[in-house]
């Protein structure tokens, strides 16, 4: 018996493809003169040709060619190569900063007042330094210096710092005014508001008011009454400071009562609150200065208003028709030029 794998023949299969003709006859068609007709039925008759030889035979799509430099990057966009470039070219072509030749010649002749140290000047400098050297100096040229000089963030900072002045000679003379500190420290905080425009420095500047008044030697009232302005905010921010130096002096008074009242010794004080024996005691002999400061204050009230009745009447009335009708200042110079 036969087996029927091999005897019927399988239907399954795929019919058998028709012969592809010859290379060899289709070079002999071209050769005879079939042209481009030949050619196109000898494609006809491929149907199943390789991919490759069909993509042999299609014309290469042509590439749109721009004309070089005319590209046209789309609207809002930059081209890639060129951003870098352009974002450092500014800081390259950035150029240095042109120093004042009167205060190159200033820093010749002082160094130690107007080179890397800068310290508050004495008032009245100006007029010194024309009297010195008349021979170097401009008396136009050298006021402009001085006043940028004088507005510089680092002769600000030296003055906000409560620095002695200087003569031209580098001796430290009298500290520089409160009130000449504290615009300096209002001046430095508006140029870093303008620096830093999305960061809060008022805190900052409350602490360093704050440290200013204490470093003053003035009364706190007196304090106030000598810087307050126009300006509502700078008010606002001196009393900010005084509410904050009234916070702390509540807090030192209230550690002395209950040292007190404890009975111990600093030591054992300390131990008892977890604080440092040191910080204990320079913070009860604050307390104690301060009332002491406070009662000489209240006893030299209490006798200038006993001695008050015993003036002449009409020398008030008369001083005041003679004062001018002159109101302060709200920016003071911070310099002595």
């Amino acid at each position: 018996m036969t087996d029927a794998s091999t005897a019927a023949p399988n239907t399954n299969s795929r019919n058998a493809r028709r012969q592809r003709p010859d290379m060899a006859e289709q070079l002999q068609q071209l050769k005879a003169g079939a042209g481009t007709d030949a050619g196109a039925d000898a494609s006809a008759a491929q149907p199943n040709a390789p991919a490759q030889q069909q993509q042999q035979q299609r014309p290469p799509r042509a590439k749109q060619q721009r004309p070089h430099g005319q590209q046209q990057p789309q609207q809002g966009r930059k081209p890639r190569g060129q951003q870098p470039q352009q974002q450092q070219q500014p800081e390259a072509q950035r150029a240095p900063r042109k120093v004042n030749p009167v205060l190159e010649r200033l820093f010749a002749l002082y160094p130690q007042l107007f080179g890397a140290r800068f310290v508050p000047l004495k008032l009245g400098v100006y007029e010194e330094l024309i009297a010195r050297h008349p021979e170097d100096f401009k008396a136009e040229d050298l006021k402009i210096a001085m006043g940028q000089h004088a507005r510089s963030t680092r002769y600000l900072e030296s003055v906000a710092a409560g620095h002695a002045r200087h003569d031209l000679d580098g001796n430290a003379l009298d500290p520089v005014a409160p009130e000449h500190v504290h615009h300096a420290i209002l001046e430095l905080h508006r140029r870093r508001s303008h620096r830093n425009p999305g960061e809060d420095l008022r805190p900052q500047l409350v602490t360093r008011i704050a440290k200013a008044i204490e470093a003053s030697g003035l009364d706190h009232e007196a304090y106030a009454v000598l810087v307050r302005s126009r300006d509502a905010n700078n008010n606002a921010v001196v009393d900010e400071a005084l509410a904050e130096l009234a916070q702390q002096a509540a807090k030192r008074e209230a550690l002395l009562r209950a040292f007190e009242a404890s009975g111990r010794s600093e030591q054992e004080f300390a131990d008892m609150y977890g604080m440092k024996p040191g910080d204990v005691t320079r913070t009860l002999q604050r307390v104690r200065d301060d009332k002491k400061r406070a009662e000489a204050a209240a006893e030299a009230a209490a006798a200038a208003a006993a001695a008050a009745p015993e003036a002449v009447p009409e020398a008030a009335p008369q001083a005041a028709e003679s004062a001018p009708d002159t109101p302060a200042s709200d920016e003071p110079a911070t310099t002595g030029n």
